[in-house]
């Protein structure tokens, strides 16, 4: 009697266990399939960049902390069709721009999805979507998403995330531009541009942009600079074997040294960043001629004011006056770095990306006062002599 009671124990016991483990079991399956986010967005959008509101993305310059915009996302299919649809059988209205690709179109996708199209006329290749495939597999905060692409009836177009402020150039050299762009802004600009070419960098292999300039610099609701057309330059077609000299969009960004190495290099986009810099500064269009009787070049113009202490010359008008006099010298100093016509000389757009953010962070300190967003105006000579 003992020994049958002991066995309906031990069965009642085990067959306890098994239920708890069962439900054990099935609340974790329930718990985490709640838990696992969705790789869509609410309205089914393809576009899966990060928006984040302007006090977050100062946090997140000055922090130092860029994460990825999203999970590495496949190439989209898009019909020719879908495309005539978004921007109205491309009507001039929707035309934005024109670069090295093609025409560029606005366009609005039926799932409510703004997007920009690069379009061109070409003959179908497989080599332009395994390009395609790879670039998009790039995401980061800080560079323009690439989408997908359309390869249909001779031509090829490009779907990028659609960036509502438009190029930095666009804020620089318009005659009344709507935004009035402090030094600190400058600064987050371009310390948003480093991170992005200096993901670009890290890559394995390397990726060079080969096209970087003012122009592809992007800015977006919340003036997070974002890096565009990295990797177009390997897919325009290369007329009679041309060289790098000629896939360089714009020679005064180009590296000097390109002509005699026969090639570019991360290095080269550090040359083409230091440019930048000095444009960001200056609100003078580098590849224009801005100076009459070919006078003195942009980087000409900021040796000599680093060597005359004199920055008065080289400084925008339109930046105003919340800045300090040693936080312009320090960036100069950058720029002329950078565009040291020896590649070994000039430093990696990581080292670029920390000294940027020394800057921004130092200047951020000296023109607040008390954690308060007050400016210190400092006028007359003292704003444009050197520290001692």
């Amino acid at each position: 009697m003992s020994r049958s009671l002991a066995a309906l124990i031990a069965g009642a016991v085990g067959t306890l266990a098994l239920v708890g483990i069962g439900i054990i079991f099935i609340y974790f399956c329930i718990f985490r399939k709640r838990n696992i986010p969705s790789n869509t967005s609410e309205n089914g959008s393809s576009d899966t960049s990060v928006q984040v509101s302007h006090d977050r993305s100062i946090e997140i310059l000055l922090t130092g902390h860029t994460p990825l915009a999203s999970d590495s996302q496949e190439a989209r299919h898009f019909r020719l069709e879908e495309l005539d649809l978004a921007t109205k059988n491309f009507n001039e209205k929707n035309l934005i721009g024109e670069g090295r690709f093609g025409l560029v179109y606005k366009g609005l996708l039926h799932d409510g999805t703004v997007v920009a199209i690069k379009r061109r006329h070409a003959p179908p290749k497989q080599k332009f979507i395994d390009e395609v495939r790879q670039l998009c597999s790039i995401r980061h905060r800080n560079l323009v998403s690439l989408l997908g692409c359309c390869q249909e009836r001779g031509q090829q177009m490009l779907i990028y995330e659609y960036i509502p402020n438009g190029s930095v150039s666009r804020h620089l050299y318009e005659q009344h531009p709507q935004t009035k762009l402090e030094f600190k802004h400058r600064l987050l600009i371009a310390l948003g541009a480093a991170r992005g070419l200096d993901h670009l960098h890290a890559m394995n292999p390397p990726m060079v942009h080969k096209d970087f300039k003012t122009h592809n610099v992007l800015v977006d609701e919340n003036f997070i600079a974002k890096v565009a057309d990295f990797g177009v330059s390997d897919m325009l077609e290369r007329v009679n074997d041309a060289g790098p000299s000629q896939m360089m969009g714009v020679d005064t960004f180009m590296d000097p040294e390109v002509r005699k190495l026969g090639r570019l290099s991360d290095k080269s986009d550090v040359y083409s960043f230091g440019v930048f810099l000095l444009e960001l500064l200056s609100g003078r269009e580098a590849v224009k001629p801005q100076f009459p009787n070919n006078g003195p070049s942009l980087v000409q113009m900021a040796k000599t004011c680093l060597e005359s202490e004199d920055i008065t010359s080289i400084i925008d008008p339109g930046m105003g006056e919340s800045f300090t006099a040693e936080g312009i010298k320090e960036m100069i100093n950058l720029a002329i770095i950078c565009v040291y016509p020896s590649r070994e000389r000039r430093p990696m757009m990581h080292d670029v990306m920390a000294e940027l953010d020394r800057i921004l962070e130092k200047e951020m300190s000296l023109t607040t006062i008390m954690g308060e967003a007050t400016p210190i105006v400092i006028l007359g000579s003292q704003l444009f002599t050197a520290p001692q």
